[in-house]
Formats: structure tokens, C-alpha cells, sequence
């Protein structure tokens, strides 16, 4: 039986939702009224509240600054059939405990988490777009929060929710460049764990990338520089003269939520899919050959991502173009999960989860007359 937490709810006087043009949302760049927050005090998880979206007051010797003691994961809210819901909550909570874990943070409650999410987004679900891939993106975030700069891992952390309505991550097929210089992760490192270390240190390889007229880096491993890794937003998949490949997470790679699920539904589609090291050589050898098929990268942002071209030092694959009859495996993988998300494909998984039986505001409206 799920724990049952006391979360205050102080709701905004001066809503934006109003003044936000959701025809036209640029992502990243809108965030909603309302955040859930919780604190570690050293010993417990206390005072979880709801309250404005607004600044936070930090001390210049907090320790997640300078050592870098912060974890996040991105989720999806939409709506089906009217009301708000989510696509694996649970599978984000896992993957987030692992993350402190391995970060040396505690972890989180599953039932307190899942609480402040379901009435975070029942208070701000007018903010959820019905577009057609669009939604509301929810950032769950920990931060360390003493305030000392000795190198020591912290006592007392924060943990918040917010949120923001988002339209396509990526619009059009992405142009990808194979990383050859820099590495994103090695083998007992931090690179499973979706900490802002991993994203930081990407940064400078992924500008570098786009002044050079492409859209994101394909990153290989670390040692041999051979075995295709990942994507900087998306695990990858690949399809070779009828088989699916998808790298395996090894420790270096982010297990995706999405990625996941394309494996499941894939296989009880009927499909081989092979979750196994791939290199570079082989996906090359398949192009010249002409039996890769397809390439698309997986992620909770864009879903699926089709990719365009691949350039690997000076060889450029050029990929078949956006449609069903040349890309029927990532048309139809976007195509089934955005019709669960609206409830027009039957969920034989589990796999969504309604936020609208919370009634937060209803309850407060009660709490208010009493």
C-alpha cells in the first residue's frame, strides 16, 4: 500500500499560461506555474510542498557547484482522452535512484516522488499541450546543498519537479558525426548514471559538431574508439538487412526509458532485435552493401528521431528518406506510442499512468472552506 505524504499546495496569483503562445513553443524555453520540493535534511526526506515556480537561494560554497552532485531525468506528460498521463513513471524512479546511487545521493522515495508528481502536474495540467507531438516535459532534479568546498560528498540535498509544454525536439532528420577525439564515457565510470557531468562535458564535442553543419555527435567507446555508443539526446537503433540492432548498455550508455520499450514491442511485433556491440565497420559495411535500412534514435524528448546521414571521417551515408514505405520500423514505433498516449492504441503493458484521480484541486478548495 502506497504511503500517503502531507503536501501543502500554495498555488500562484499570477499564472503565465495566458500569455503563452502554444502554437509556437520553443523547447526548453516555457516553464509552468507550479514546482514540487523536498528536502534531505541529513537523515529523512522533510517538508515537501507545492509552490510557485521561482528562484532558488543558493550559497556560492554549495557543494553540488563545485563537485558536481546533480542528477535529473526528463518525462512526458500528455493527454488521453481529456485527462493528464504519464508513460513509465516508475521505470524514471528507478532510473533516478540509480543515479543517486551512484553519485553517492540518497534516493528518493518511490511513493513520495510518484505523490508530488501526480499532484504537480493534476495542479498544472490546463499547461499539457494536445498537439500532436507536443506535451508537458517534467524535470525531476537532486542537488547537493551544503555549504562547504571540501571534497566530500553532501549531507543534505534537494529534490524538485518542474515543468514545461515542449514541441518537437528535433523537427526534421538529424545529421550525425561520429566522435572519433573525444569520449563521453568509459567503463567504470559515471556514464549510465544521467548526472550533469555527463551533459557538461558533452557540450564542447556537440557545438563543435554543429558549427560543422550537423545536428548531434555519435559517440564510441571509449578505448578502441570502434563500438557505437550512443547519441548525446537518444539511444540508437539501427536496422541491417532486416535485423534491428540497438548498442548494449554496458555501463557507459543511459538506459533509456524508450529504448526499453521499442525493444519490447518489437519482438512481439515479430522482429529479431539484437541488443549487442556494434562497430562502425559493420554498420559501414551494411551501407556500402546496401542493407542499412534504417537509423533512429530513441529518447523520451523526440521519441523517435530519424537520421538523415551518418559521416564517419570522411565518408558521408546518406540514409533513405521519411516515410512509411522507406522507414516502416521508426514510423511505426513513433506512430504506436503516440496513439497509446491518446488512448487510441490499447495499453496491453501498463504502461500509462493517469494523474487524475489526485483531484489536488479540489481537495484544496475543501481544505480552504474548512
Amino acid at each position: 500500500m502506497a504511503v500517503k505524504y502531507p503536501i501543502p499546495v500554495n498555488e500562484t496569483l499570477s499564472s503565465k499560461h495566458s500569455s503563452v503562445d502554444f502554437n509556437n513553443i520553443p523547447f526548453g524555453k516555457v516553464i509552468s506555474d507550479h514546482m514540487f520540493i523536498v528536502d534531505y535534511d541529513g537523515k529523512q526526506w522533510v517538508n515537501p510542498r507545492i509552490e510557485p515556480f521561482g528562484r532558488l537561494d543558493l550559497s556560492p560554497a554549495n557543494l553540488a557547484l563545485h563537485y558536481g552532485q546533480s542528477i535529473f531525468e526528463g518525462m512526458k506528460a500528455t493527454k488521453r482522452k481529456g485527462e493528464p498521463v504519464l508513460f513509465r513513471p516508475e521505470y524514471h524512479v528507478r532510473r533516478m535512484n540509480l543515479s543517486a546511487e551512484r553519485m553517492c545521493m540518497p534516493s528518493i522515495p518511490e511513493d513520495l516522488f510518484m505523490q508530488g508528481l501526480e499532484m504537480l502536474i493534476d495542479l498544472d495540467n490546463a499547461w499539457i499541450p494536445e498537439a500532436e507531438d507536443h506535451a508537458l516535459y517534467i524535470r525531476p532534479l537532486m542537488f547537493a546543498t551544503d555549504e562547504y568546498f571540501g571534497v566530500h560528498a553532501s549531507e543534505k540535498y534537494t529534490f524538485l519537479i518542474f515543468t514545461g509544454p515542449v514541441g518537437p525536439y528535433y523537427p526534421k532528420p538529424v545529421r550525425l558525426w561520429v566522435e572519433e577525439v573525444f569520449t563521453r564515457a568509459c567503463q567504470g565510470g559515471a556514464g549510465e548514471a544521467k548526472c550533469a557531468g555527463n551533459y557538461g562535458a558533452s557540450l564542447l564535442p556537440a557545438m563543435r559538431a554543429k558549427k560543422a553543419g550537423y545536428d548531434q555527435v555519435m559517440w564510441m567507446d571509449a578505448v578502441e574508439k570502434k563500438f557505437v555508443q550512443e547519441v548525446g539526446t537518444m539511444n540508437l537503433f539501427f536496422v541491417l538487412d532486416g535485423k534491428i540492432i540497438t548498442p548494449a548498455t554496458t555501463g557507459t550508455i543511459l538506459r533509456g526509458v524508450t529504448r526499453d520499450s521499442f525493444i519490447t514491442l518489437l519482438r512481439e511485433w515479430g522482429y529479431t532485435v539484437e541488443d549487442r556491440l556494434l562497430s562502425m565497420a559493420e554498420i559501414a559495411d551494411a551501407y556500402w552493401r546496401g542493407t542499412l535500412q534504417e537509423c533512429f534514435g530513441a529518447g523520451t524528448a523526440a521519441v523517435v528521431s530519424h537520421v538523415s546521414d551518418i559521416t564517419w571521417r570522411d565518408r558521408k551515408m546518406e540514409l533513405p528518406p521519411v516515410d512509411e514505405q522507406h522507414r516502416p520500423i521508426g514510423t511505426r514505433l513513433k506512430k504506436h506510442i503516440n496513439r497509446l498516449r491518446m488512448g487510441l492504441e490499447p495499453d496491453v503493458h501498463g504502461w500509462m499512468h493517469s494523474c487524475a484521480d489526485t483531484g489536488v484541486l479540489e481537495k484544496r478548495k475543501v481544505a480552504a472552506m474548512v
